[in-house]
């Protein structure tokens, strides 16, 4: 029988499948044909069945599906280290002002450009961003940022399901169009943000070969932590119906950033919770809370290097041996963090290891899956993503682990989990094309694309009068506290 034509054989690594029975295959090959994994096995079977177009020699390398990273925040990447110094609320409202005031298409596109390769660099080949943050204060007064968004995704080749949704009660905001000559202030009303967010939806969803999908973002409604929230029950409630009614209607997934102690229960009498809905940093849940979550089947994304897990804890463990999906987010990338999902494993574990006193708590395979085939469950999208199997996408990635932090050979799970860090990534597929080559970027210009991001921060920092938050704070060093 003559070899049948491939497109791509990752060949002779040690394959973590993520399959239903979570093997662990040593001296085993993919082959990808069209896109989709066409093979999973022993290295020797698959090169005698098939002649690949292109080999990628995997010897002594992991064999992963890419990483998930399941909460992250489009704009961030512009306001990474501003702010240093613990002044959170300072943070959210520079967000808040440069999300609506200071930025352009060009500010929208280059942090995009710039989240995607630090992404695909990481391994991340597919990640949610919420379409801006500051406590949910989103850019939907115009589609045209969203699709400036989506370009650089399709630029980059990456996967990803951008969140958007109207920015927080009340309304109506005041947004700055700096197209405009001179620069435009128009003030937004609810409904004009939710058919920015319909429009955005029918301009994205499926885009770039269908890499690029919508999700609906709502802020969470919290009366019993947030004053001011009860007088705006009418308009969350408001938001709440028409979200969902717009997630219906288009089969999309609903988030919401925030989460804590008696929110996902309210949630759950605002219609939100759901198989496609996944709830994000989740501290301090009541046992009502937890038990709405498991009764309508809705994942929880747990994000253990974020602020709001300073303040409380999401309890992963406890969710986990209730039967709730729990999956893990960078909350990234600012004001301290990033796209690192290996960092955020390891955090998770430590986290809550910690926190019981016990070093049994979260397996190193129970991580993994939170930023593999757990997470795509989450976002629906477990029968294309998050495991090597075949008939599903080929978003794949190789991690080295010949390196001296990575030796010795043995044990590859715990070295993925516990020693690998985002550097360790030699290569990264999304849908069957090589996005990145023994650390080489070839998708798109990596000089350029960061060339392009410092010159739409510096913008930005002119624009929004905010340089001063990248001062480093006079009690920095010597001192236990700022």
């Amino acid at each position: 029988m003559n070899p049948t034509p491939i497109d791509l054989l990752i060949d002779n690594g040690t394959v973590f499948t993520l399959d239903p029975q979570r093997r662990v295959l040593e001296n085993a090959s993919v082959a990808v044909s069209a896109g989709r994994i066409v093979a999973v096995g022993d290295a020797t079977e698959l090169r005698a069945r098939y002649t690949p177009r292109q080999t990628i020699n995997a010897h002594r390398k992991a064999v992963l599906p890419g990483l998930i990273d399941s909460h992250a925040h489009a704009g961030h990447g512009m306001l990474r280290t501003m702010g240093t110094g613990g002044d959170a609320g300072a943070w959210m409202k520079a967000a808040a002002q440069v999300y609506t005031e200071a930025s352009d298409e060009h500010f929208w596109h280059a942090e995009a450009a710039l989240a995607s390769l630090e992404k695909l660099k990481a391994g991340v080949t597919t990640g949610v961003s919420l379409f801006g943050g500051g406590d949910s204060i989103m850019r939907v007064d115009d589609p045209k940022y969203a699709r400036a968004h989506g370009d650089a995704i399709e630029q980059a080749g990456t996967r990803a399901v951008l969140a958007v949704g109207p920015s927080r009660p009340p309304a109506p905001r005041r947004y700055t169009d700096w197209a405009a000559q001179p620069p435009r202030d128009s003030e937004i009303d609810a409904e004009t943000m939710m058919a920015v967010c319909e429009q955005i939806v029918r301009d994205n969803h499926g885009r770039a070969a269908g890499r690029l999908q919508i999700a609906v973002n709502l802020a969470v409604f919290a009366p019993m932590h947030e004053a001011g929230h009860e007088a705006l029950r009418a308009q969350f409630e408001r938001q709440a119906a028409d979200g969902a009614a717009l997630a219906q209607r288009h089969g999309l997934g609903l988030t919401q950033d925030g989460h804590r102690a008696g929110t996902i229960a309210l949630a759950r009498e605002l219609g939100l919770l759901g198989p496609r809905a996944y709830m994000s940093h989740s501290i301090d849940l009541t046992e009502a809370d937890m038990d709405a979550a498991r009764e309508t089947g809705t994942s929880i994304v747990h994000n253990p290097s974020a602020i709001m897990s300073i303040k409380g804890r999401c309890p992963v463990p406890e969710l986990i041996e209730r039967g709730v999906n729990v999956v893990l987010g960078s909350d990234g990338s600012a004001p301290d963090r990033g796209y690192d999902m290996f960092r955020h494993m390891f955090q998770a574990m430590h986290y809550h290891r910690r926190h019981f006193r016990d070093p049994d708590v979260l397996p190193h395979g129970k991580v993994l899956e939170m930023c593999t085939i757990d997470a795509a469950k989450a976002l629906g999208l477990a029968d294309q993503i998050g495991s090597l199997e075949v008939g599903k996408k080929a978003d794949i990635i190789l991690v080295d682990l010949f390196k001296p932090h990575m030796m010795p050979l043995n044990m590859p799970l715990t070295r993925v989990t516990c020693f690998a860090n985002a550097a360790d990534v030699d290569t990264t597929i999304v849908d069957g094309r090589v996005l990145m080559q023994a650390r080489q970027v070839l998708s798109v210009d990596e000089t350029e694309v960061l060339e392009q991001a410092q010159v739409a921060c510096d913008r930005m920092l002119e624009r929004s009068g905010l340089r001063h938050l990248t001062d480093m704070p006079a009690r920095t060093w010597g001192a236990a506290h700022y």
